[in-house]
């Protein structure tokens, strides 16, 4: 790692995250409008810190909206009826980067552990 990418942090990702802006940006609506709050949403709920995985899916996220535009599915028979069902599902794809994932495994671990020691 260079002494620029110390400071100012991962040339890679900066560019791989503006060609997803870019990408998102030439989408027709609705599929723009879509991605943008899909995009939040796993923003806040999907990779936590690790912002390969983040730019992973977002990846894989534009790419669906751009095969969807591109065969003019409409967003109904695209994401389904849910959104959020459809997000949630979207993001079990990508459970190691998860916080929330992370989150949920050390609540049943600390759920278990107490019950272990509770029946001692």
């Amino acid at each position: 790692m260079s002494i620029f990418e110390k400071i100012i942090g991962d040339f890679e990702g900066k560019r791989q995250y503006r060609e997803y802006k870019a990408r998102v940006k030439a989408l027709p609506e609705p599929y723009r409008a879509s991605g943008a709050a899909l995009e939040r949403y796993v923003m806040n709920l999907g990779a936590g810190n690790d912002t390969a995985m983040l730019l992973t899916m977002l990846d894989d996220l534009v790419t669906l909206l751009e095969q969807g535009a591109e065969a003019r599915t409409p967003m109904h028979e695209l994401l389904g009826d849910d959104a959020v069902d459809f997000a949630e599902t979207f993001l079990a794809n990508y459970p190691q980067g998860s916080w929330i994932s992370k989150e949920r495994a050390r609540l049943n671990a600390s759920i278990a552990k107490a019950v272990a020691e509770g029946e001692r």
